[in-house]
């Protein structure tokens, strides 16, 4: 039975099928449910908000902070109202969750590409300063840098221009579209660095994910969970610790919080719209095709993203980084037409 097949049947008759399949109390939604990346949250809600505003007589959108990983494995458990219509992500879908989703039937997915976001490493205001690099945070969070035991207690034993202060880092869980952002753009970078690194990503792929990627557990990383205020709090009560979390949390937060230059780059707009702050990222949004005509409002909802992020709109007042002047156009066609992605370009 499809999709709207099972939202066609009288209500009675809807709960009783969707509950009967673990539907629970979610069976006759009459709002969006969205779930996903706590980095695109503020900004989902914010579209939320104006969605709610444009379109009186709809329903607010639920919007839910469970990580990147966590809103995908979600969004891709099925079809129905019983699972979520939209799934954010502080990064793209990889080629193995999209095969997920469509060996359990979802099988056409909208992507939209809503603006840009960079993995800040900031401190307290008037906290620990330094200039990092890739190498040097590679080298002082991963669990056995370049194949060795982790030594470092010190930023100076990383590097003998950091400060002389215990390494603390408070940063994203596995979960988190930010952690896997954190891995490839800063991690495997400063890895890589090392050519037996490098030639090892050819031979050995498993092994070098292993070594370049895995961060230590010994209390130098904190894992804070989903909550990127919480890492915010956590290092304005702590001048000497670090945060790692995405750059509309920095702009929010600009009275507590400074952002550290990464290979003398600082951390701000211009820097990561054009690319030369190391850790510029995509964000993205995720929606299930079938669903459009289910959901009350989701074709509106989508539409409305279009609407919100240009470079003045209120989206980047709130920290989002507009995307280029040609993905913005792009991703603006794909908010209305619905267009949807094969999966061939995925990684």
């Amino acid at each position: 039975m499809t999709l709207k097949t099972i939202f066609a049947l009288p209500a009675l008759a809807t709960v009783t099928l969707l509950a009967a399949c673990g539907g629970g109390s979610d069976t006759t939604r009459d709002s969006i449910r969205a779930v996903g990346s706590s980095t695109v949250y503020p900004f989902a809600t914010r579209v939320a908000e104006t969605f709610t505003r444009s379109n009186p007589g709809m329903k607010s959108p639920i919007i839910e902070s469970t990580g990147t990983g966590g809103g995908i494995k979600l969004f891709c458990s099925g079809v129905g109202a019983n699972t979520p219509d939209i799934a954010n992500a502080s990064r793209r879908m990889k080629k193995a969750e999209f095969e997920t989703c469509a060996a359990n039937g979802v099988t056409e997915i909208i992507e939209l590409q809503i603006g840009m976001d960079g993995i800040a490493f900031a401190s307290a205001q008037g906290g620990i300063t330094m200039n990092l690099t890739p190498a040097m945070v590679y080298a002082a969070i991963a669990a056995k840098p370049y194949g060795k035991e982790q030594t470092a207690k010190l930023w100076s034993d990383v590097d003998p221009s950091l400060p002389s202060e215990p390494i603390l880092v408070y940063g994203p869980p596995s979960t988190s579209g930010t952690r896997d952002s954190l891995k490839e753009l800063i991690l495997e970078v400063g890895c890589d660095s090392n050519p037996e690194m490098k030639a090892l990503k050819d031979s050995d792929k498993d092994r070098h994910a292993q070594i370049c990627t895995e961060v230590r557990s010994d209390g130098a990383y904190v894992d804070q969970g989903e909550q990127d205020n919480l890492i915010v709090q956590k290092i304005g009560n702590n001048p000497k610790a670090v945060g790692v979390f995405g750059y509309s949390y920095l702009e929010e937060n600009q009275d507590k919080v400074q952002g550290l230059p990464m290979n003398g780059v600082e951390p701000t707009y211009e820097n990561i719209s054009t690319f030369a702050y190391p850790g510029a990222r995509a964000m993205f949004v995720y929606a299930k095709k079938a669903h459009l005509n289910a959901i009350p409002g989701l074709p509106e909802y989508l539409a409305e993203w279009a609407k919100n992020w240009s470079k003045d709109g209120p989206l980047a007042k709130i920290g989002l980084i507009a995307s280029p002047d040609d993905v913005r156009a792009a991703n603006a066609k794909v908010a209305t037409e619905f267009t949807t992605i094969n999966g061939s370009d995925l990684k």
